[in-house]
C-alpha cells in the first residue's frame, strides 16, 4: 500500500507514520506537512504543502489511502485562520482525494465533535455531533462532520472512517501541548510531582484520554482494514481531578464552574494563556465515551493506560522533551519562551 498521511510532524501524525513504518503491507509512506522535518524514518518521503493553498491532487495521485490529520489549535485569538486551515483546508484534502482517485480517506475527528453528554454513562458513536459553539475547536470539528456527511453520500465509492479520540498525549508531545494551552509563563520545573500545589476540583471536569502510539495503531488498522463509519478511541481509567492529584501527588481543592470559567478567561484576556476559556467549557461538556466499536469493529485495544498517558505528558513537560520536527520541537531554553511570548502568547504555530 502507498499511504499519505497529511499533518505527518505533530503529535498524532508521527506516531501514525510510525504504526505505519511497522507495517510490512504499507510499502510506500508520504508524510505531508507545511515545515518538514529533520526526522526520517525509512519508508517515508516528505513533501511540502499547506492544505489551504497548493496543489494536493499531484500528492495524492496513486495513493491507496489518505489520511488526514493536519489542524490548527492556535491562534484562538483570530478564528478565521483557524476556520480556513481546519474547515476550509479538511474540504480541499477531501475534493482532493477524489479528484485523484483515492478509494480510501482515514479522518481525525475528535471527542470534541460531540454535543454535550452525560459524565456517567458513555455514550456510542451515534451520539449527535453537533459540538459546543463556545469553542472553536468545537465548532470546526462539528462542521467538518456535516462536510462529510454530504461527501459521503456524493462519494460512495470512497471508503470514509472518522476517528473520534479522546485527549491524546505522548512524551515527545509533552512542550508543544505545554506551548499550545499553558503558554509561554507556565515553569516546566514545576511540573512535577509535590511541586504543583493542588489540582483544582471542578465539577463535570471528568476526561478520557490515550496515548498517541495506540491512537497510531488505530490509524494503521483503519486504513489496512476494510472497515467504514465512526469509532471512539479511549483508554481506561476515566480521569477525574482525584486521579490527577494522585499522579501528581497534591491534593484536590474545589473550585466551582464559575470561578475556573472567569479564571481562565482573565488570563486569556490578559495574555498569559494562549488556550480560550471556551476550551474548559468544551472539557466539561463532552461526554463520556464507549469504545466498544473500536474493539469489536476495529480489532483495536490500548497498549498505555489513561495515566500512562498522563504520567508521559507531565515528565515531558517538566524535561522539556520533544523531537525533530517542528510542531513537537524540544524546549531548549530562555529563548524558545522568548519566542512565544513574540508571538502574542500565542501566534500561529
Amino acid at each position: 500500500m502507498r499511504v499519505v498521511v497529511v499533518g505527518a510532524t505533530g503529535n498524532v501524525g508521527t506516531s501514525v507514520v510510525r504504526a505505519l513504518e511497522a507495517d510490512a503491507n504499507v510499502t510506500s509512506i508520504v508524510g505531508v506537512a507545511r515545515r518538514l522535518p529533520g526526522w526520517h524514518p525509512g519508508r517515508t518521503e516528505w513533501r511540502r504543502a499547506d492544505v489551504v493553498t497548493d496543489d494536493l491532487v499531484r500528492i495524492f495521485e496513486g495513493a491507496d489511502a489518505v489520511v488526514h490529520l493536519a489542524w490548527l489549535f492556535q491562534p484562538t485569538r483570530d478564528p478565521w485562520v483557524t476556520w480556513r486551515a481546519n474547515v476550509l483546508g479538511s474540504m480541499r484534502v477531501f475534493r482532493a482525494v477524489a479528484e485523484s482517485g483515492v478509494p480510501v480517506l482515514v479522518h481525525a475527528s475528535s471527542v470534541g465533535a460531540y454535543s454535550p453528554g452525560p459524565k456517567d454513562q458513555p455514550v456510542d458513536e451515534r451520539w449527535p455531533t453537533h459540538g459546543w459553539p463556545g469553542a472553536a475547536y468545537g465548532r470546526e470539528k462539528a462542521y467538518v462532520e456535516r462536510v462529510l456527511d454530504v461527501y459521503e453520500h456524493d462519494h460512495p465509492g470512497i471508503r470514509v472512517v472518522r476517528m473520534r479520540p479522546a485527549f491524546i498525549f505522548k512524551r515527545e508531545a509533552a512542550t508543544e501541548q505545554r506551548r499550545l494551552f499553558a503558554g509561554p509563563f507556565l515553569p516546566r520545573r514545576l511540573v512535577k510531582a509535590g511541586r504543583i500545589p493542588f489540582v483544582p476540583d471542578i465539577p463535570r471536569l471528568r476526561l478520557q484520554a490515550l496515548h498517541a502510539d495506540d491512537a497510531g495503531e488505530a490509524y494503521r488498522l483503519a486504513v489496512t482494514r476494510p472497515v467504514s463509519g465512526a469509532f471512539n478511541l479511549a483508554a481506561d481509567p476515566v480521569l477525574d481531578p482525584a486521579m490527577l492529584a494522585d499522579l501528581l501527588g497534591v491534593r484536590t481543592l474545589p473550585v466551582s464552574s464559575w470561578l475556573a470559567r472567569t479564571a481562565m478567561a482573565a488570563g486569556w484576556r490578559m495574555r498569559l494563556l494562549p488556550a480560550a476559556p471556551g476550551l474548559l467549557e468544551l472539557a466539561m461538556q463532552i461526554p463520556l465515551m464507549k469504545v466498544d466499536r473500536a474493539r469489536e469493529v476495529l480489532g483495536w485495544a490500548p497498549r498505555h493506560s489513561a495515566g500512562e498517558a498522563v504520567r508521559e505528558l507531565i515528565e515531558g513537560v517538566h524535561d522539556g522533551a520533544g523531537m525533530d520536527t517542528p510542531p513537537l520541537a524540544p524546549e531548549t531554553g530562555a529563548a524558545d519562551r522568548l519566542r512565544e511570548l513574540a508571538t502574542g502568547v500565542v501566534g500561529r504555530p
